[in-house]
């Protein structure tokens, strides 16, 4: 029997008109998430796009929903080099899922950007079941889950405490974490506004890897975002390999693709 929500032609995804609409809505609070304390939200062109000059995360400066004509498409990537440059930013990032034109790859190719990673967006259905080890975080918490998720994305400690401190005074931030004797053996972050949640990042301490702990800090999150109101709790994770098996495990469905494209500004630099 054919699944009316599922694409014909790859039965893994989402049909393409559900699969726009889904991706609206988890793009709108991933741009909202990213903006987080003092960034700011607009246009670019025919693009939806996030600077923060305070935020360190991969999400932090994006742009996405690269919506138009040929022309406009080219017409805004060039734009949105000057963008990411004027806030600092060494490379300017655009993520590229159904809600932007298919002809994306070639576009971006003949304006200088690069393919340079394929993710999945995946939405979480059913129960959750909450393990008692894991709570939320305390301010205490901060500098170890800098710590934590610094040496995961190789990113600055010190300027991601700060951000970090300033989320976790957000009502829409979510974090959890388990403890590892006198210290953080992993944690777990989500953002949620506008009836949509996002599990964004999970880390575990290496040597409490294998546990069960990473899944139980997921739905930790996720049922913290649906506490606080989510109806959608949704999240990204790299195609293929032991990631997407781990999504699938704590009961995540994958919905559609999404692939980023970067392009180099530093000569844009001053």
């Amino acid at each position: 029997m054919v699944d009316p929500l599922r694409d014909p032609d790859d039965p893994e995804l989402l049909d393409p008109y559900r699969a726009r609409e889904l991706a609206g809505l988890v793009e709108t609070t991933r741009l909202a998430s990213g903006a987080v304390r003092y960034g700011k939200v607009g246009r670019v062109g025919v693009a939806q796009v996030v600077v923060n000059r305070d935020n360190p995360l991969p999400g932090g400066n994006h742009a996405c929903a690269v919506y138009g004509s040929s022309a406009e498409v080219a017409g805004t990537l060039m734009r949105l080099e000057q963008t990411f440059a004027d806030v600092g930013r060494a490379e300017a990032v655009v993520y590229a899922s159904p809600t932007t034109v298919a002809e994306i790859e070639g576009i971006a190719d003949d304006t200088g950007w690069h393919a340079v990673e394929e993710s999945l967006a995946v939405v979480h259905r059913g129960e959750v079941r909450t393990s008692p080890l894991v709570r939320p975080a305390r301010d205490t918490d901060l500098e170890g889950i800098a710590e934590l998720l610094a040496d995961d994305l190789g990113v600055d400690a010190a300027r991601l405490l700060r951000h970090l401190g300033q989320r976790l005074d957000d009502p829409r931030c979510v974090f959890v974490v388990v403890d590892d004797g006198d210290r953080i053996g992993g944690f777990a972050s989500g953002f949620g506004e506008r009836r949509v949640g996002l599990v964004e990042h999970a880390v575990v301490r290496p040597a409490r890897r294998r546990r069960g702990l990473g899944k139980a800090l997921v739905l930790g999150v996720v049922a913290e975002l649906r506490e606080a109101g989510a109806l959608l709790v949704a999240s990204h994770v790299a195609e293929g390999g032991a990631g997407e098996r781990f999504v699938e495990a704590c009961g995540f469905d994958v919905c559609y693709p999404v692939t980023a494209y970067a392009r180099r500004v530093d000569e844009l630099l001053d």
